[in-house]
């Protein structure tokens, strides 16, 4: 093994430890040595005990010495955004409206991890309760740039290599953003398939779990501990379990056909964005893309999907809304506020447009394998009084479609860019898979597009 065992990815990181080449304790105090060393120009963690980190570790060395069955992620350290419920750990959901919060059970997601033997590392910073007012996380490739939405301690403790894998979630953009910001792989499944039972909820149409990690591999193996049923979360329901691990893995059949989606937001998009993505298609060749426009039926989604959330969050924060106000950002408060005066019609209206372009997206993935389209309007914008716009997220969480952020793009002053791949509801082995042959594809491209020479295009 390295010595820097902190930046092993999860896959390599679990077989390791499977094959007792490598201990757990000394790849979590590795990881926590790594946070020693750079945490204090990120703060990605809101918390974390060493001491109790390290003594998951020596149980999980124990069960493997033993020779008791061990998990697909046994002894490997994942981050938990501090909207999901540990009940180990305090989850206090970015707000002082929830100071020393200590939840009495794992929330669902948490409770597999454990079944499948990670350990449980520590909660990563959330903006306040998951929407748009900042924490206190900092970009670990330039500290003045946000790292990106609610899942910001999540994505940049990945990226700044303090832990192999973190949980994120999304409700707009907060997975895809921030690892397209920071420069991770950030999956974010399809709509249904993780249970949210324990997570904070903000609005149940759109809510989504997701996972950071080092390559598509790794992010493949977490989800697929993940997936399940819960009857308290109404929209999963009892499937077989997706082998996404061995999808991911697996070349496909034939080279897939992907779409170039500007989306009906493109003009949002930075030059820097579009210059990329047209080095990018030509690079990939028209025998591979093919610029495909959505109807006019999609230019409405923003809104649509505004109304929902607004709406959702109106109802789920009114106790902080009623007994803690002032407490509340002011973007927070007029959000709740905007969705207090939403109708039920706006509403249901809102919720059945999504039906309805669900189709007409299924006729697209009839022809094409995947989307091709930007994960952000452009690099992390400098400043952290944002988190940046989630538009190029907006679409796929409003129709609950599967999307990776994957690191492939370079924006200027070496800025990371994500390059963001999505396929139909249910398809996300199809999507790892494919996720992982652009990779491979794109991974050898430094210098083949012109724009990299000006601090753009294709990253390496």
């Amino acid at each position: 093994m390295t010595q820097d065992l902190h930046a092993l990815s999860a896959v390599a990181a679990a077989e390791a430890i499977r094959e007792g080449a490598l201990t757990s304790e000394a790849l979590v105090a590795a990881c926590l040595a790594r946070i020693e060393a750079v945490d204090a120009d990120i703060e990605a963690w809101t918390f974390l005990n060493p001491d109790f980190a390290l003594a998951q570790a020596r149980a999980a060395d124990e069960r493997r010495r033993s020779g008791r069955s061990v998990g697909p992620l046994h002894g490997v350290p994942v981050g938990i955004k501090d909207i999901i419920d540990t009940y180990d750990m305090p989850t206090q959901c970015g707000t002082p409206l929830l100071a020393g919060r200590q939840p009495h059970q794992d929330a669902d997601v948490v409770a597999r991890l454990r079944a499948a033997g990670a350990v449980i590392l520590g909660k990563t910073v959330t903006t306040e309760l998951a929407v748009f007012h900042p924490g206190k996380t900092r970009n670990p490739h330039n500290p003045a740039h946000t790292p990106g939405g609610s899942s910001s301690g999540s994505a940049a403790a990945v990226a700044a290599g303090m832990v192999p894998l973190a949980l994120g979630t999304q409700t707009n953009g907060s997975m895809i953003r921030p690892a397209s910001f920071c420069g991770v792989v950030g999956f974010k499944p399809t709509h249904g398939l993780v249970p949210r039972v324990g997570v904070l909820q903000q609005s149940p149409p759109l809510d989504q779990l997701g996972v950071y990690g080092r390559s598509v591999e790794d992010v493949a193996l977490a989800v697929e501990c993940l997936v399940g049923h819960h009857a308290q979360d109404p929209h999963t329901r009892p499937r077989a379990r997706p082998p996404l691990l061995d999808a991911a893995r697996a070349e496909p059949p034939m080279e897939p056909r992907l779409a170039f989606v500007r989306t009906p937001v493109w003009e949002q998009a930075d030059p820097a964005t579009k210059d990329a993505f047209a080095e990018v298609t030509a690079f990939l060749g028209p025998g591979t893309v093919t610029e495909e426009a959505l109807g006019s039926a999609f230019d409405s989604v923003v809104e649509m999907h505004r109304v929902i959330m607004e709406a959702d969050l109106a109802r789920n924060f009114a106790a902080y809304y009623e007994r803690g106000r002032d407490q509340l950002s002011e973007v927070l408060r007029t959000m709740i506020e905007r969705g207090q005066k939403v109708s039920a019609v706006e509403y249901n209206n809102a919720v059945a447009w999504a039906g309805m372009l669900h189709d007409a997206l299924e006729e697209l993935f009839v022809e094409y394998d995947a989307i091709l389209t930007p994960s952000t309007v452009g690099p992390a914008p400098a400043g952290l009084e944002s988190t940046g716009s989630p538009v190029f997220c907006t679409l796929w969480t409003y129709l609950g479609t599967p999307a990776i952020s994957l690191p492939l793009l370079q924006g200027e002053g070496g800025l990371p860019l994500g390059l963001q791949l999505v396929s139909a509801r249910h398809d996300d082995a199809r999507l790892l898979r494919n996720a992982r042959w652009l990779a491979t594809r794109l991974s050898g491209a430094a210098g083949q597009p012109s724009g990299e020479r000006d601090g753009q295009g294709v990253a390496g």
